[in-house]
């Protein structure tokens, strides 16, 4: 039983003999160029992006580090290239209702052209048409307006005013108004000398005033009329004077433009209303305000300037934009607000674009765990791809019922294909939870986490290896080195045959080894330097497992590396701690009642035992039945515990120490305490994997090399994960001393065997299994409880 269940050296760890490379130095050997192991995900990608229908938009999936990021980003780029530039966006003033910016979409690069033309323009104007209104002809006919209009009224007050001195009454103009006041001896009579007239006197006096009133009244009679008729004439001058002195400016706009109608049609707005608005230009002393430059040229920025929202001019090919911050604003624009007096006010000049506004005609990428993190943000990208428009608005009002008076501009067409990176637990649960998903980001490019371990597939490890070192400015690797990490990626990959995907890691310990050689004064990166640069990390992270080793250590929590105990095993446990796990044992036990309550999970009993832990401890009494209560049924009480354990427990690793506790308790047969234990069963009682074996062996091998190594130590692990193994150095060599054992089944009654030191026994022919073997005691056992009174 042992010697087939026991694993030699060569089944722990899968060597990379360097001589099978065939170079000394990465130096020697070509660059790798694209992405190590990734054929499915670049053949989806190629797919997504050509694949021009809507809805094939393409999410990324699979774990950090692997270089996911960067492969969309990279194949972005090079499709990119090819493409043509998409178009220039700008908003303009809405001249009819300022409230609602109009979109005016031109050829890459002519955005910023007819901007620089326009800003042009407007140096221009504020020199050409205040020149214009003070040129001599335009005075003059200016003036000649003004003398009609006076002449009228003049005529009109001058025949009141030859009655009046017939009348001996003076007329006098002050301020715009017309009064009347009595002569005496040719001089303004005053009140006092009026009062003492006689009374008849006065009377007359009092009346002819009224009467020349009158007729003044009625001689004005149509000066509202002169005035109107005036300020029309005025008026027409102007727009005659502004006319002839900038139709030859937007002439020549015209001209250099005659092939884009929107910039035509904005052009004859544009003219149309300056012409009207050409007083906010020019200076008057009709007016109460004097225009100065930055006045004039505030005016003309805020009601005919160009807001160049997107310039592509320098664009090569299609866009590609990714957003590190998706919020609202960020990715769908947002409108600016000045403080003037207290108060907010805002015009289309403040319209700021979001990255779907620059990316618009190419590719965005998000990171889809930062999208669904920000408020509003996810609804509203789904509303843009169904309705194929940007809109600009304010989500908040929506779910506040507060809307606050703003701009509402123009919609911008869109034409975008979006790149969501994120995890598989991200995919399939937005895929679970939304219908719509499935319909928008129709393309997954599932992305490989490792790789086949083959001859070839080692040697684009190594020219990864260099081009990872080129990128980053490192040394050149020895081959022996290159050897190294390769059976560093097989750990990684918790596989012999495969190699880890995760080029981030890679990375990082690429860096650290070639800082070790630095420090070291090297040339090259060697073996010695990847293992420092391994053992660095181990020792930065390895807090937490030598206190948990100190404390068994010291007693405080119990483990036993040696001697035998009846109804407790040495289970294997993994503890992650964000991106470091270790192995360490924990005690199971076990004990047995005559009774009828079956198996208790004491962990599941107090909420500790998670979903998974509790169905593997559940199919222990599956096992039990099947394999050993053939003719009678099965009773008993009996109760399982993980010792010492203060948080959740998940998983179904420990079913396999469990199980064999359970008949340890029941048969009173010890269980040797040199072995620990790990693997899950069936109700077949077959040994099935288990995940973080090497931890798991690795965290008792420490615990039995501190209290010394008897030779009799082991560990058993399930054969399925025999591919798993790549154990450390130290375990390896104390294994090939015959210091350590590892031993590998693939049954319960394997494990039986090893743990109780007898034969586990088999079921005969008649139905019995053979004689004082372990499973004939445990059917006598259950026999002698079935039988018992409760």
């Amino acid at each position: 039983m042992t010697d087939s269940t026991l694993l030699s050296t060569d089944q722990l760890y899968k060597i990379c003999d360097p001589k099978d490379l065939p170079f000394l130095t990465t130096d020697s050997i070509e660059p790798f160029n694209g992405f190590f192991g990734q054929e499915r995900a670049i053949e989806a990608m190629d797919f997504g992006i050509s694949m021009q229908r809507h809805g094939y938009n393409l999410f990324v999936m699979g774990n950090p580090h692997t270089g996911r990021f960067s492969f969309a980003m990279e194949n972005l780029k090079t499709y990119a290239k090819k493409e043509h530039k998409p178009s220039d966006w700008c908003y303009l003033n809405n001249l009819s209702d300022s409230r609602y910016p109009v979109v005016l979409q031109l050829p890459a690069g002519k955005a910023m052209q007819l901007k620089k033309d326009i800003e042009t323009l407007f140096e221009t104007l504020q020199t050409e048409l205040p020149a214009a209104f003070e040129s001599p002809g335009y005075q003059r006919i200016k003036s000649r307006i003004e003398r009609d209009f006076t002449r009228r009224y003049d005529q009109a007050v001058d025949q009141v005013e030859r009655k009046a001195r017939d009348m001996n009454i003076a007329v006098y103009r002050d301020a715009g108004t017309i009064g009347f006041t009595p002569l005496a001896e040719g001089q303004a009579m005053d009140e006092a000398a009026f009062s003492q007239l006689p009374e008849e006197e006065r009377e007359v006096i009092q009346k002819n005033i009224s009467d020349l009133e009158d007729q003044l009244n009625e001689g004005l009679t149509e000066l509202p009329k002169w005035r109107r008729e005036a300020a029309a004439e005025l008026r027409q001058l102007d727009s005659d004077t502004a006319r002839k002195s900038i139709l030859p400016l937007f002439a020549q706009l015209r001209d250099r433009y005659v092939h884009h109608a929107s910039i035509i049609k904005y052009l004859g707005y544009f003219e149309k209303d300056l012409i009207k608005n050409v007083a906010e230009i020019v200076s008057d002393e009709r007016g109460i305000e004097v225009k100065t430059d930055q006045m004039r040229q505030q005016f003309l920025e805020e009601n005919y300037g160009i807001n160049l929202l997107v310039d592509n001019h320098k664009t090569k090919g299609a866009p590609v934009v990714y957003e590190a911050h998706p919020s609202y604003e960020n990715l769908f624009g947002r409108v600016e607000y000045n403080s003037e007096m207290g108060a907010l006010v805002t015009n289309y000049t403040l319209i700021r674009p979001g990255a779907l506004h620059r990316a618009n005609g190419g590719y965005l990428l998000l990171e889809a765990e930062k999208l669904l993190e920000q408020p509003f943000v996810y609804s509203a990208l789904k509303r843009a791809l169904k309705s194929h428009e940007i809109r600009i608005e304010n989500p908040v009002s929506e779910y506040t019922g507060v809307s606050t008076i703003t701009l509402n501009p123009q919609p911008i067409p869109l034409k975008v294909k979006v790149v969501l990176i994120g995890g598989r637990d991200i995919y399939y649960l937005l895929q679970e939870l939304d219908h719509d998903f499935e319909k928008m980001f129709r393309v997954v490019v599932d992305f490989d986490e490792d790789v086949k371990r083959s001859p070839a597939s080692v040697r684009n490890y190594a020219r990864l290896m260099k081009t990872l070192a080129m990128e980053e400015g490192l040394a050149p690797l020895k081959r022996e080195a290159v050897a190294r990490l390769t059976e560093h990626s097989s750990r990684m990959a918790e596989d012999q045959e495969m190699l880890s995907a995760h080029i981030g890691e890679l990375v990082d310990l690429l860096c650290e080894a070639d800082f070790r050689r630095r420090q070291r004064g090297d040339e090259l990166i060697s073996t010695a330097h990847v293992e420092m640069a391994l053992q660095g990390k181990e020792r930065r992270t390895g807090r937490l497992s030598e206190k948990i080793l100190e404390s068994i250590l010291n007693r405080t929590v119990l483990i036993d590396t040696d001697g035998s105990t009846v109804g407790c095993a040495n289970g294997l446990s993994v503890l992650q701690v964000g991106d470091v796990s270790f192995g360490t044992p924990a005690r199971i036990t076990a004990t047995v009642n005559p009774g009828n309550k079956g198996i208790v999970d004491i962990e599941r009993e107090v909420t500790l035992g998670q979903p998974i832990h509790s169905k593997g401890v559940l199919i222990l009494s599956g096992y039990l039945g099947h394999q050993y209560a053939h003719d009678f049924p099965m009773t008993l009480s009996a109760s399982i515990a993980m010792e010492q354990s203060y948080g959740y427990i998940d998983g179904d690793s420990a079913s396999l120490a469990e199980i064999c506790t359970l008949i340890s308790a029941l048969t009173r047969i010890p269980i040797f305490q040199h072995f620990a234990t790990t693997g899950s069963i069936n109700q077949y009682g077959e040994v099935q994997a288990i995940g973080g074996v090497n931890e798991k062996i690795e965290g008792f091998f420490q615990l039995c090399k501190m209290r010394g190594l008897t030779g009799s130590q082991g560990v058993i692990i399930p054969r399925a994960n025999v591919r798993n193994l790549m154990l450390k150095k130290d375990v390896v060599e104390a294994v090939k001393a015959g210091d350590f054992a590892i031993h590998a089944v693939s049954h319960v009654d394997q494990c039986l065997g090893l743990l109780m030191g007898r034969k586990a026994g088999y079921l005969k022919a008649d139905g019995h299994f053979t004689q004082r073997s372990i499973n004939a005691l445990v059917v006598k056992r259950l026999r002698e409880i079935a039988k018992a009174k409760p």
